[in-house]
């Protein structure tokens, strides 16, 4: 294996579109990252094979701050540490659905549990009159395409330069920032294909590359929209920006994980 980079920082969004948080560490499943997108809100306005509303509908929805209502039970799955201990060593089941309950924050700094019918009705404002919302709770996370999404800090920082203003690497919603030893950006398109090695005992599979769309436009302090960064993406990397991943060994990942290309052999 050639060592290929660490890990930056490592990200989970409670509710798919809402505002994301940093953590320290991550359970790194078959299905995602646990936490990761637990919740969202089905439109009856979005299509069959894609349901759910996100701020490519209503930019507001990146204001709205999810937080697990018990933290200390959030960040991993609970009997993670003997489903470890036992001979294999075998994968953690995940917990009681209360262990991943949110509260939300909404722009005006009210906070609602996430199944109240308050914040539903709040949200609707934005939307038109007949659009009826439904909460959607999944154990497996309600990502667009793909279990995990990484992308590297130099690929945001030429994208940065490329566009002509720093680009706040938020905007591009990865559960994995890596900051590769390559001195250019992009240079994780390479790994297509691959499988990278992310710490004591993670392997992910580098699926593809990561299709982009509006919500790399969107600020994520404010939700305004700059569609230069859409516009560099599109025109100058074929619309990609990051990879997708898929995990072929559980575990956790810290920040500062070393991460490891693993070489196939012949």
């Amino acid at each position: 294996m050639s060592k290929i980079g660490t890990v930056k920082s490592l990200w989970r969004y409670p509710v798919k579109s809402m505002r994301g948080e940093e953590a320290s560490k991550v359970f790194a499943g078959f299905s995602g990252i646990y936490g990761d997108r637990v919740y969202d809100f089905k439109s009856s306005a979005g299509e069959k094979c894609f349901p759910y509303l996100t701020g490519r509908e209503l930019e507001s929805m990146l204001l709205y701050r999810p937080r697990f209502h018990n933290p200390a039970v959030a960040d991993l799955p609970e009997h993670l540490t003997e489903a470890e201990n036992a001979a294999p060593g075998l994968n953690p089941c995940f917990d009681d659905p209360n262990n991943l309950s949110v509260d939300v924050e909404t722009p005006s700094g009210e906070k609602f549990s996430i199944d109240d019918p308050e914040l539903c009705s709040q949200i609707r404002q934005g939307l038109a009159d007949e659009t009826g919302l439904t909460l959607l709770r999944s154990d497996r996370a309600l990502t667009d395409c793909r279990p995990i999404s990484l992308i590297s800090s130099q690929t945001i920082g030429q994208l940065g330069r490329e566009v002509g203003d720093p680009v706040d690497p938020r905007r591009f919603r990865a559960n994995l920032y890596l900051n590769l030893n390559a001195a250019e950006g992009f240079a994780e398109d390479a790994y297509v294909g691959h499988t990278l090695a992310i710490g004591p005992k993670v392997k992910i599979l580098i699926l593809e590359r990561d299709p982009r769309c509006k919500m790399i436009t969107l600020d994520p302090e404010t939700g305004k929209i700059n569609p230069r960064v859409l516009q560099h993406v599109g025109r100058d990397h074929e619309g990609h920006a990051g990879v997708y991943g898929a995990v072929l060994v559980e575990g956790v990942v810290c920040q500062g994980d070393q991460v490891e290309l693993m070489v196939e052999r012949s």
